[in-house]
Formats: C-alpha cells, sequence, structure tokens
C-alpha cells in the first residue's frame, strides 16, 4: 500500500501546489460593486508593485519558497532513499510547512472581521491545502 500511496500523495502535492498558487484564493466582495479574486502569485506581484518589497519577500519565502522546496526534497528523498543529504534539508523545511496555511488563513480572518469586505474561499485555498496536506502525510510516511 505504502509503495502506491507515497507516489499519489506526491504527485497530488505538486499539481495542488502548482495550481494553488495561481487560482484565486479568495473573493472579496467590496461595496456591492468590486469583488476581487486574487491568487497567491498576484498577491506577491501586487506587493511588490505597491513598495512593499520587504512583505512579498516574507510572503513569498513562506507561502512559495518553502513549500516548493519540501515538495522538491520529497521527491528527491523517496527516491533516492533516506541516506540521502536531503532528509536533513526535509526536516528543516517541515517546520515551516504550516506557515503558508495559517499566513492565508490570517488574510481570510482579517478581511471577513474589518467590515469592509464579504470574504470567501476560492478553489485555490482548497488546493493549496490539499499541497500542504499531502507533503505533511507524505514526510510522515518517508520519515516512518
Amino acid at each position: 500500500m505504502t509503495s502506491f500511496l507515497l507516489p499519489f500523495l506526491l504527485a497530488i502535492a505538486a499539481f495542488s501546489f502548482g495550481l494553488g498558487l495561481t487560482m484565486p484564493l479568495v473573493s472579496l466582495d467590496r461595496l456591492l460593486f468590486f469583488t476581487e479574486t486574487p491568487s497567491l502569485m498576484s498577491i506577491l506581484q501586487g506587493l511588490w508593485a505597491e513598495e512593499e518589497k520587504l512583505l512579498a519577500l516574507v510572503v513569498g519565502i513562506f507561502s512559495v519558497f518553502f513549500p516548493a522546496t519540501k515538495i522538491m526534497l520529497l521527491h528527491v528523498v523517496a527516491y533516492r532513499g533516506k541516506k540521502s543529504r536531503s532528509l536533513a534539508l526535509l526536516n528543516v523545511a517541515s517546520k515551516w510547512s504550516m506557515m503558508d496555511v495559517l499566513l492565508v488563513a490570517l488574510v481570510i480572518f482579517s478581511a471577513k472581521t474589518s467590515g469592509l469586505a464579504q470574504a470567501s474561499a476560492m478553489p485555490g485555498i482548497w488546493l493549496y491545502g490539499t499541497a500542504t496536506l499531502a507533503s505533511v502525510v507524505a514526510s510522515a510516511m518517508i520519515k516512518k
């Protein structure tokens, strides 16, 4: 069962992560007429364009770089074996794996509680969460 499940989880994690970055995360409705559906990549581009470069870098590192690195290292460790030096790097990347989901949840929470906009989850957040969950389960299987 494990020999089938691990490659399946790795494929799901990689596919869902890519879609989670590019598909809309939330729908923000303001003043009945204006609706925005930003993706994570468009949020990063907007932060960079608005001269919030430090915030864009922090969000990019924790929401794109660390999760992408973790998924890549999961593939390396799964196919090269546990004796690879990548296992130590995977342990470091795994410590930051839920930070990305927390960050997006905070954005939705702040939009809902501000009273300025109605926010609802879009497919991107579900795919992003699926990628995180699949990578956590795959990581646990590899470490066993």
